[in-house]
């Protein structure tokens, strides 16, 4: 494709994020047989243990601990682990008080189930951890997510099978479900708070690994540059008002800056206009309309020759940084914690912010007004709007000096040669 631009309540059930994340103890079979008739086990969404009927004691261990994590009597039924994340499990049963059957559980060369269960920034920030996984334990990993995600991995991680989000493998051995559980204080499927660790850390949690702030390699699918003049991407839309950045004349004017500076501005958001109810975000005047339900592999394309990015709390942050550009992030909803390392984050701290790491609160995703503490108020999503595109621009002066960026010598410079 030569790109071109154009003109144009609290639930207090145990779910994640994404529908397609199911719990799977009661749905799949287990996939572990014994030498015992009826006797299986496995470890898909926590230890598993179906027993026959009979006089059976069934006690699951976690080995790093030295903890009895249960003890119980069992017949003809499913005996399942609480805890539902990577736990280094060991399994014993006793036959009338004998123990005939003991496992301690070990994933090398086994079938390795990773269900990632985000939208596209944060399966981005949960990715590297599955190869991280696989080193470790020398098993066969599967990523089950949405294929146009995968497309973006299968180049640079030919050691993992990628797989759609409803597939599911014969004969996984453990299964894990990559997301945040809600409620987010539940520790079922988490053993601690995203708002607390971090959003990246968490997953490093669920997976029993050291935390470890790394994006995931992604190459561009045609490297060949198409768009000749020196140019910055942008993303102004987000999935709640509070992602925004709601300064009314901030976008107007960091695009003005920085066309000013001799960039061509692309706006790289899926959608021009997001009206979810009567405020309409719009993408900025003055930007290149580069909308539209594009690839993300042509996005990683379009992205790989931008001098850098400028976007939210969102995937399009998170995919720059995963292409290797500089990325200025604006978020005052968040704190830098929730998002990747970058020198060029712009928070202003002398108004209410941070409520999306804040403990007490639990992140309404289906409203897409929320403001937990200033809703309806005179101070409603003022951590964004007192942001100010000054704020903006000497992160733009920082960055541009930072890498030696200076478009318009570039442009001279390319005029020459053609001279």
């Amino acid at each position: 494709m030569v790109l071109e631009s154009i003109n144009n309540s609290k639930n207090t059930a145990i779910t994640f994020h994404e529908i397609d994340c199911k719990e799977t103890s009661s749905v799949e079979q287990i996939s572990g047989k014994t030498d015992i008739d009826g006797l299986e086990f496995d470890f898909n969404f926590g230890a598993r243990i179906k027993v026959p009927e009979g006089n059976w004691r069934v006690k699951i261990f976690d080995r790093d601990t030295a903890v009895t994590m249960h003890n119980v009597q069992a017949s003809n039924n499913v005996i399942t682990s609480a805890k539902k994340y990577y736990i280094n499990f060991r399994l014993e049963v006793y036959q009338d008080d004998k123990l005939v059957f003991e496992h301690d559980m070990d994933l090398k060369g086994k079938k390795v189930l990773l269900k990632y269960c985000g939208a596209l920034g944060d399966n981005l920030a949960w990715f590297p951890y599955a190869k991280l996984f696989q080193e470790r334990h020398n098993c066969e990993v599967y990523c089950a997510m949405p294929l146009e995600h995968a497309a973006l991995f299968t180049k640079t991680y030919p050691d993992l099978h990628f797989i759609g989000p409803t597939e599911r493998p014969d004969g996984v051995y453990a299964s894990y479900n990559i997301g945040i559980g809600y409620p987010y204080n539940d520790r079922t499927l988490q053993p601690v708070d995203y708002r607390i660790v971090g959003f990246q850390n968490l997953v490093a949690y669920i997976l029993g690994l050291q935390t470890s702030e790394s994006p995931p390699e992604i190459v561009p699918t045609n490297p060949t540059r198409l768009i000749k003049e020196p140019y910055v991407c942008i993303a102004s839309q987000s999935t709640a008002q509070a992602k925004y950045w709601n300064n009314p004349i901030g976008w107007i004017q960091t695009v003005a800056y920085l066309k000013d500076k001799g960039y061509r501005v692309l706006c790289i958001d899926k959608y021009m206009c997001v009206a979810p109810k009567i405020k309409s975000n719009t993408i900025p005047y003055g930007a290149e309309n580069f909308t539209g339900d594009i690839p993300l592999t042509e996005r990683v394309n379009l992205l790989y020759h931008a001098d850098f990015f400028i976007g939210l709390s969102s995937g399009l942050s998170w995919l720059a940084w995963a292409v290797g550009r500089p990325v200025i992030l604006i978020s005052g909803f968040s704190l830098p914690i929730s998002e990747f390392y970058t020198p060029y984050r712009v928070i202003n701290y002398n108004v209410c912010t941070g409520c999306f790491n804040d403990s007490s609160i639990d992140f309404a995703r289906n409203d897409f007004d929320w403001c937990p503490r200033c809703k309806d108020t005179e101070h409603q999503f003022e951590c964004t709007r007192f942001i100010t595109a000054e704020q903006v621009q000497m992160a733009i002066d920082r960055l541009m000096k930072d890498h030696g960026y200076n478009p318009k010598m570039r442009e001279l410079h390319s005029l020459s040669a053609l001279d």
